[in-house]
C-alpha cells in the first residue's frame, strides 16, 4: 500500500514521512544496521538477521502491491532517518490485524518521527479498515510505552524474560495493542 508524502517540521528539522521506494533497498539495509548498533530496545543484535538491499527491495515490491502491509520512511534532506512497518495478512482468521514496528537513528531521537511514523500507520490501518494493530516493546523502553499509551495502545500481556541484554540480564517484553 501506498502513503501520499507528509512534511514536518519539529525543532527546526525538517522531514517527511512517505512510502518505502524501490530506490530506498540500500539506504534502508544501513539504516536497520545502524539502529541494531544504536540500541538495545530492538529485537536483534547489530548484524543479527541482516537484511540486505535485495530483500528489503522486495519487501518494497511485496508491500506496495499488499493491502495489509505498509512500510513508510523518514526521510531528512534525502537521507533516511528512520522508517516503520505495518505487517498484515490475508488468513481470514488474523486478517483484521497488523504487527506494528519502528525504528529511528539516534541522531533524530527527540523529533517526534517515531510518533509521526506511528501516526501515519495508525491513519492507514483505520482507512483499511484494520481492526487491531499489535507491537512488543521492551519494558524498559518507559518513554515508547507512553507514547503507544497516548495513541491508544493498551497493555495485552508480558512475556516474562524475553530478552537478555549486553548487562547479562533479561527483560520482559510488553504486548501492547489497539482495537478500532
Amino acid at each position: 500500500m501506498q502513503l501520499a508524502k507528509q512534511l514536518f517540521q519539529v525543532k527546526g528539522l525538517n522531514y517527511c514521512i512517505r512510502s518505502a521506494e524501490i530506490q530506498d533497498a540500500a539506504q534502508l539495509e544501513k539504516v536497520r544496521l545502524q539502529i541494531d548498533g544504536e540500541t538495545e530496545n530492538m529485537d536483534r543484535e547489530q548484524g543479527e538477521a541482516y537484511v540486505d538491499a535485495a530483500a528489503f527491495k522486495r519487501l518494497i515490491e511485496e508491500d506496495a502491491k499488499s493491502s495489509c502491509n505498509i512500510f513508510l520512511v523518514a526521510e531528512v534532506d534525502g537521507h533516511i532517518a528512520g522508517f516503520s512497518r505495518c505487517e498484515g495478512n490475508e488468513l481470514n482468521r488474523t486478517k483484521h490485524q497488523v504487527e506494528f514496528g519502528v525504528g529511528v537513528l539516534k541522531q533524530f531521537w527527540g523529533y517526534r518521527i517515531g510518533r509521526k511514523l506511528l501516526e501515519a500507520s495508525i491513519h492507514w490501518a483505520d482507512a483499511q479498515t484494520i481492526k487491531k494493530m499489535s507491537l512488543k516493546v521492551l519494558e524498559r523502553n518507559e518513554k515508547a510505552i507512553k507514547l503507544y499509551e497516548q495513541c491508544g495502545f493498551e497493555i495485552e500481556g508480558i512475556l516474562k524474560m524475553d530478552k537478555r541484554l549486553a548487562d547479562g540480564n533479561y527483560y520482559d517484553t510488553v504486548l501492547m495493542g489497539r482495537i478500532r
